[in-house]
């Protein structure tokens, strides 16, 4: 953008030191973000000197610096691709292992189709007796994919998200609020090559 002028700073803090990205611009206050990459980026008013903006940094050095750490534990590592009979092989092993803890319930055993959904990890089609899961999921460690597998087939006893459903997942899989939250961590979309 034409009037923006930004350098690199280097402050030390109690917490350490914070290297960020300083940018003049026309705003009234000066505006501290941390990227989701752990960037920051301090703007200013055109004529905020360089020891306000060192200052306000260092001022707030303790919470930049826990940001920081809370998006380095939420970062996932890119995990590999995974080739389509991989996937297949992946995902129907999920599907096996999770099958006998719903089997005593009643479920019969599903098809198991595979897409690359665009928002979800799967989805259920209890009514044609069938599951779908996304292929992305194949990328994602054995827990979660079995964690998506179960909620999948717990929905052919509960169609929707009541309490019945949840219930049914805590005696199940009493550790499945966590895998959820792990899943998180990961990308439901990506390229794929057929």
């Amino acid at each position: 953008m034409s009037g923006e002028l930004s350098q690199l700073r280097l402050v030390d803090t109690p917490a350490g030191p914070i290297t960020y990205t300083l940018t003049r611009k026309r705003v009234k206050n000066l505006n501290l973000r941390v990227g989701r990459d752990g960037a920051v980026s301090l703007s200013v008013p055109p004529r905020c000197a360089l020891d306000r903006a060192d200052t306000f940094v260092r001022e707030h050095g303790g919470w930049i610096i826990q940001v920081q750490a809370r998006q380095r534990e939420k970062r996932v590592e890119p995990l590999p691709p995974v080739d389509r009979a991989e996937c297949v092989r992946l995902l129907g092993e999920a599907l096996e292992r999770v099958y006998p803890l719903v089997q005593p319930l009643g479920v019969a055993f599903p098809q198991l189709k595979l897409r690359a959904l665009k928002s979800q990890w799967g989805n259920c089609h209890w009514a044609q007796g069938y599951i779908t899961l996304n292929t992305a999921l194949a990328r994602c460690p054995e827990r979660l994919r079995d964690y998506v597998a179960l909620h999948e087939l717990v929905h052919f006893l509960h169609h929707n998200h009541g309490p019945g459903f949840y219930r049914q997942m805590d005696a199940l899989m009493p550790d499945w609020k966590q895998r959820r939250r792990a899943l998180r961590g990961y990308e439901t979309e990506f390229d794929e090559k057929e």
